[in-house]
């Protein structure tokens, strides 16, 4: 039977876990969301769910606890996401659960995690000590969100604001931290920084702003708006190059960030913001 979050103990009153249970992972298929863009499996993009997990524990072998962080990046060609109260439910299955060391906490989840997504799931444990414990970056590129503008569409999504210009080609990378969207389980609200790379025609700034603004009473997972926004960039401002890049704030000791781009793009560097 194909997991919808109306099947399932999402959006409910749940116990937490007493003990390591891989089953309370609950897969969603992205084909749902992406038939709704028109995408199939062709996708017109390269890209990758980036998590960062800050509540993580386990028992040593004499049931000393044990404490890391942890960066998973879930390829987007993955057939599945992973809903985002499952994963902190299944990580928080591992506290009570005794294990030789890190490796076997690490062996552990890429098998879990790759067998709920479908697809190959990189881990990295890194120590709340090590220099690599997620700093506060910065977003690089110029921000847009001064911009002086009047606003009325809160929503849905609006592509028919954007605007560019044909005459100007620019290489830039514009940054807004005025994003919000809506869980579509929950209905909490779900708070991003976005960073939009682009080579091609000179993007309208203020049509950029009014349409990232847009979003703000729509309902859909963190993936699939930048998969959204993605294409609607694409098909409205026609871009040579394009990437799209959203951190989302923190629910659940779980922070998403998707990462889309035109195909020869790198992965993005894993940058944790001020409000993560």
């Amino acid at each position: 039977m194909t997991n919808t979050p109306e099947t399932s103990t999402l959006g409910q009153s749940v116990a937490f876990p007493s003990s390591y249970d891989a089953g309370l992972l609950f897969p969603i298929p992205r084909t749902e969301a992406r038939s709704k863009l028109g995408l199939d499996e062709a996708l017109p993009f390269v890209g990758v769910d980036l998590w960062n997990a800050y509540e993580l524990s386990w028992l040593d072998l004499r049931g000393k606890p044990q404490v890391a962080l942890a960066e998973f990046r879930v390829p987007a060609t993955s057939p599945n996401l992973v809903e985002s109260k499952s994963f902190k439910l299944y990580l928080n299955s591992f506290a009570q659960e005794r294990l030789a060391n890190a490796d076997a906490l690490r062996a552990t989840l890429i098998s879990d995690l790759s067998a709920a997504a479908g697809a190959p799931v990189s881990v990295s444990l890194i120590a709340p000590t090590s220099p690599q414990a997620f700093p506060v970056s910065v977003l690089p590129g110029e921000l847009i969100d001064g911009v002086a503008i009047t606003i009325e569409n809160y929503g849905p999504p609006a592509p028919e604001l954007l605007k560019s210009d044909a005459q100007e080609t620019v290489e830039e990378t514009l940054v807004s931290h005025l994003f919000r969207s809506n869980c579509p389980v929950t209905g909490q609200p779900d708070w991003a920084s976005l960073q939009i790379a682009y080579t091609g025609p000179r993007i309208d700034r203020a049509a950029l702003l009014r349409y990232l603004v847009s979003f703000r009473t729509h309902s859909d997972f963190h993936e699939a708006c930048v998969e959204r926004i993605f294409l609607d960039l694409r098909a409205r401002c026609a871009p040579v190059k394009l990437s799209v890049y959203a951190r989302f704030t923190r629910r659940g000791g779980l922070d998403i960030n998707p990462f889309r781009a035109l195909p020869g793009a790198a992965m993005p560097d894993n940058l944790r913001l001020s409000r993560q």
